[in-house]
């Protein structure tokens, strides 16, 4: 009896001692949590007893970094059947119209970047809005689209471009330079004339195409004579007699004529050379009253009358401003008989006749002084005009 009551106590704890086992294996089996991890989309599923998501990580040895993301909080519990996704920072290279910047993205492909920037839909991509970032090793050059406005023969367009240069752009616009052509580039307020067709294009540029051609050609041109009348007190009052003929010169001229848009410019000349004077004609003029006087040889009969086509008040200011030597030039910058500067010359359109004044005939400085006298006056001539009385 002793024996049984022995062996049967010795069975009851084995019995007790398998029982804790069983036990404290379903609490453990029952404690496990199945997680699924997917790190850009790429999954690995673990069992833990961890109980929050960031316990789970750490002993899975995951790291989380400051600007991945991360599915769920990393303080959150953690459940049986847990899916956990986290989404990489990529650090990608960008040039945007030439400027370089680092983008950081938890995107997967360049299209994820293009989005991320909302850059417009036509900008212009170096690579393929598939390719997958962790593959790149290339920057991702960007060329976002500018509005222009572009003027040709003065012909207006607007335009959107990726052009990143003017010459990219008349490439695209299929317009074609000619060397004489000139190209000029607004951004603002700034005009660039002129321009270079490697200038930069920004956003509401306005380049403007002059179509220009240029004319060159050589012209023979006659040069008048001028008139002399002289006092003659052995010829009749109210007579005259041609004392020497008058011939036209002649001048070889190399001349410029710029057209633009169509519109012709101004004559230029280049060269200018007299290849013949002219002869100045003189004419009597007689003096002598119908009835003998002795003071009919008087000395006027010896001085001469103001040049035929040239008027007393012209010889007159002549003689003020140049002491009358209508091709006088004494390198102080002012030209011929009325002393024009070039600039004067060149505005009242002298440079017809000749490159500078002194180089003209005096009917030509003339001609062109009548001109400057009708924009303003006497005022050209200050000093020789006010002693004159002329003003």
């Amino acid at each position: 009896m002793h024996l049984l009551k022995k062996s049967w106590v010795k069975y009851l704890a084995q019995a007790v001692a398998v029982a804790v086992v069983i036990a404290g294996a379903v609490f453990y089996i029952s404690g496990q949590k199945s997680v699924t991890v997917a790190i850009d989309g790429d999954e690995q599923i673990f069992t833990t007893r961890a109980a929050t998501v960031q316990d789970a990580l750490e002993q899975e040895g995951i790291s989380v970094y400051e600007r991945d993301e991360l599915s769920v909080a990393a303080d959150s519990e953690l459940s049986d059947e847990q899916r956990i996704e986290i989404s990489r920072n990529k650090s990608v290279q960008v040039s945007i119209d030439g400027t370089d910047r680092v983008v950081h993205t938890t995107g997967m492909t360049v299209a994820d970047v293009m989005d991320e920037l909302k850059l417009d839909e036509k900008s212009e991509v170096s690579l393929g809005e598939d390719i997958e970032l962790v593959s790149l090793s290339d920057e991702i050059e960007i060329i976002t689209p500018k509005n222009v406005t572009l003027l040709v023969d003065e012909k207006k367009q607007k335009i959107s471009t990726t052009a990143q240069t003017v010459k990219e752009l008349l490439a695209e616009q299929k317009v074609k330079l000619d060397k004489d052509d000139e190209v000029n580039v607004q951004v603002g307020k700034d005009t660039d004339k002129d321009a270079k067709t490697s200038t930069k294009i920004e956003d509401d540029t306005k380049i403007e195409v002059i179509v220009v051609s240029v004319k060159t050609w050589d012209e023979k041109r006659e040069i008048g004579f001028d008139t002399e009348k002289v006092k003659d007190s052995k010829l009749e009052k109210g007579k005259t007699k041609v004392k020497t003929e008058g011939k036209k010169g002649e001048r070889e001229l190399t001349l410029r004529q710029e057209t633009r848009n169509g519109k012709k410019g101004e004559e230029e000349v280049l060269k200018s050379k007299v290849t013949k004077e002219p002869v100045a004609e003189v004419i009597r003029v007689g003096t002598k009253k119908p009835e003998s006087s002795s003071d009919s040889k008087s000395s006027d009969s010896k001085t001469k009358a103001p040049t035929g086509s040239i008027s007393s008040t012209w010889a007159a200011l002549a003689k003020c401003e140049s002491g009358g030597n209508w091709s006088i030039n004494t390198g102080n910058g002012y030209y011929g008989g009325l002393q024009f500067s070039a600039s004067s010359w060149r505005g009242a359109g002298g440079t017809k006749y000749a490159p500078l004044p002194h180089q003209a005939s005096p009917q030509e400085q003339i001609a062109t002084a009548e001109k400057l006298r009708a924009n303003g006056g006497w005022g050209h001539w200050p000093h020789c005009s006010s002693k004159l009385g002329l003003r």
